[in-house]
C-alpha cells in the first residue's frame, strides 16, 4: 500500500517549448518554457485559450527530464494560471534546486505565498479592460519583493490613468520593477509610450518580442 510519501505529484501540461523570453527584464534570453493547463480568468485579451483545457498529466520528474534536455540556463512556469494547481508549487521548489534560474508568470488572482523564495514572480495586474480587474488578490502585494516584477497590461487611456492611481496608491515603485505593456491588438503602442514619457513615470515600458519576430498570437 502506498504511504503519503510515496505519492507522486502530477501536474497538467499544456506544452513544453524552447524560445525566447518575450516579457519581462529577461527578454530576449533563450528560456524553457513549462505552459501549464487551466485558468480561473478569462481576459478578453488572451492568446492562450488553448490552455483552458486538455493538456497531459506528467510526473515532476518527467517535467525536469523534458527542460533539462534543452540544456537552458533560465525556466518559466507559465500558463494559463498555473498557481491553479497545487502541484506547480512544488514543481517550482524542485526547478530551483536542479539549479535553474527560474521565473512564474501569473495572474495576480491566487495567493503567491507559498511560491519559493527563490522564484522571480512576474505577476499581472489586472486592469479594468481587461475584465477581470474584480480578482485582483491584492494581498499578494505583501509577498513581492525588489526580485519579482508586476505587469499592467494596458488597453485604453481608462486603463492608463487608474494603473497610475493604483501605482500611486500601493507605492508600487517602492516594491520592485513595474512593467506596462500595450495590449497587442487594441492599444497602440506609440500611444502608450508618449503618455508614459509625458508623465515621466518611471515604469519598464515592454512590448511582446515573440509576436513582432514570429507574428506569434499564441503567446510563444
Amino acid at each position: 500500500m502506498k504511504g503519503i510519501n510515496d505519492v507522486v505529484d502530477n501536474v497538467r501540461v499544456s506544452e513544453i517549448f524552447h524560445s525566447l523570453q518575450g516579457e519581462s527584464t529577461r527578454v530576449g534570453l533563450p528560456t524553457v518554457f513549462v505552459r501549464l493547463t487551466g485558468c480561473p480568468l478569462r481576459c478578453h485579451y488572451c492568446d492562450t485559450e488553448y490552455a483552458f483545457t486538455g493538456g497531459e498529466m506528467l510526473p515532476i520528474s518527467a517535467i525536469l527530464e523534458q527542460v533539462a534536455g534543452y540544456k537552458a540556463q533560465y525556466v518559466c512556469v507559465t500558463g494559463g494560471e498555473p498557481l491553479a494547481q497545487q502541484s506547480c508549487f512544488a514543481l517550482l521548489t524542485q526547478l530551483c534546486d536542479q539549479g535553474y534560474q527560474v521565473s512564474l508568470e501569473t495572474s495576480g488572482a491566487l495567493s503567491v505565498a507559498t511560491v519559493d523564495s527563490r522564484v522571480k514572480k512576474i505577476m499581472d495586474i489586472k486592469t479594468p479592460d481587461s475584465g477581470e480587474a474584480a480578482k485582483n488578490h491584492w494581498q499578494n502585494l505583501d509577498f513581492i519583493n525588489n526580485a519579482d516584477e508586476l505587469k499592467f497590461v494596458i488597453c485604453s487611456r481608462e486603463d492608463y490613468e487608474w494603473t497610475k492611481d493604483i501605482i500611486d496608491t500601493y507605492q508600487l515603485f517602492e516594491c520592485c520593477e513595474v512593467l506596462l505593456s500595450p495590449s497587442h491588438t487594441e492599444m497602440d503602442a506609440t500611444g502608450l509610450a508618449e503618455w508614459m514619457l509625458a508623465d515621466r513615470l518611471p515604469a519598464r515600458f515592454q512590448l511582446q518580442l515573440h509576436k513582432y519576430l514570429w507574428n506569434d498570437e499564441t503567446g510563444r
